[in-house]
């Protein structure tokens, strides 16, 4: 029995250990986007680092509230700071900061140049473009108040409908894939 309370007891322990980290680990005060970002670091380096995508989702809703040129700027700084402490990798902070805040698409950043390729794929590849454009609008217009950045990436993903459906008909793969928007 003695070998059983010795098993036990680290065990509860270990448990104890995460109930505490996920309570330490609230969500952001502060509602001015520069110190919420360093709220954000500071957790981050503090132990939360899983709760990452959720502190980056709370900046963009902080960022909303007070929109303009400077909350991009923020934001990016933040995801440089996040590569620079090895909590996203260089690629993935640069796929963020595109998704978000460029006209490309990063849903479109694959070799979709083949037949074979770009029409297997084209459904998946637009559903995917399409959940990035939202994005878009979120960092462009929500954030930034770029409108004229977000209108030409709604209008990169309409062209990129009309070449994806040209392509396939000219591979003989069909054409409509589902209708437009």
């Amino acid at each position: 029995m003695k070998h059983l309370h010795w098993i036990t007891l680290p065990l509860l322990m270990a448990l104890s250990a995460c109930a505490t980290t996920v309570t330490d680990c609230p969500g952001l005060q502060a509602r001015n986007l520069d110190a919420a970002a360093g709220e954000a670091r500071g957790r981050l380096t503090a132990g939360c680092e899983a709760r990452y995508h959720d502190y980056l989702d709370e900046l963009l809703v902080i960022a909303e509230d007070d929109p303009g040129p400077k909350q991009r700027e923020i934001l990016s700084e933040f995801l440089v700071w996040s590569a620079d402490e090895g909590l996203l990798s260089r690629r993935q902070a640069q796929g963020l900061y595109n998704r978000y805040f460029n006209v490309k698409f990063v849903a479109m950043s694959g070799d979709y140049n083949t037949c074979r390729s770009t029409c297997t794929q084209r459904e998946r590849v637009l559903a995917a473009m399409e959940d990035e454009l939202r994005d878009k609008e979120r960092g462009l217009l929500k954030v930034s108040r770029d409108a004229d950045a977000y209108y030409r990436a709604d209008r990169l993903f309409q062209e990129t409908e009309l070449v994806l459906e040209a392509t396939c008909l000219a591979c003989g793969t069909g054409g409509s894939a589902g209708g437009g928007r």
